[in-house]
């Protein structure tokens, strides 16, 4: 297996084509919106087919996603700050080096808690979450009080942050990740 190549863009290193490669989070690109968090591209173009894996920086109130459930698992690991896990309609504060599964059709949220930003690495897997039935967004109040639920249950992504910014690309900004 040969090594990938990383090709600087304007937004930091990505990594293109097959192979392996190393490179650093704070050199990648990241996608952010003022009041959603940022998360970080690790993954070559195109992403990678079998599972999908992103580190998540969010300020206090930021969620990471809307509230939803997806044909996959997915799984989280806070890896500092005091996020809320919303799962199934319920609360859940968590703490650094918690680990979060969530099985196939679990609905779910993470949202950036405490007094300082919290960092989770978010990963996922690719087999059923692709097409028209990877899962769905829904309505729940508990969500709903961070700002993390939608009106009226859907499949459509575009329906589903129809009010929030959407994230861009951008280039890492310090405070995002631990010294």
């Amino acid at each position: 297996m040969n090594e990938a190549n990383l090709e600087q863009t304007e937004h930091g290193l990505a990594p293109k084509g097959p192979g392996w490669y190393v490179v650093n989070a704070r050199d990648v690109s990241w996608h952010a919106a003022e009041g959603r968090g940022a998360y970080s591209n690790l993954e070559s173009e195109p992403e990678f087919e079998q599972y999908g894996v992103h580190l998540v920086t969010l300020a206090p109130g930021e969620a990471m996603a809307m509230y939803h459930w997806e044909a996959d698992q997915e799984d989280f690991l806070v890896l500092a700050g005091e996020p809320v896990l919303v799962i199934e309609g319920e609360e859940r504060p968590l703490k650094r080096w918690d680990f979060v599964h969530c099985p196939p059709e679990a609905k779910h949220v993470i949202v950036g808690a405490g007094d300082s930003q919290c960092l989770v690495l978010a990963m996922g897997a690719r087999d059923r979450s692709v097409g028209p039935d990877w899962g769905g967004y829904t309505v729940d109040e508990a969500a709903a009080k961070h700002g993390a639920s939608v009106d009226e249950d859907t499949t459509e992504p575009k329906e589903a942050y129809a009010k929030v910014p959407r994230r861009q690309p951008t280039s890492f900004r310090e405070g995002w990740l631990p010294d």
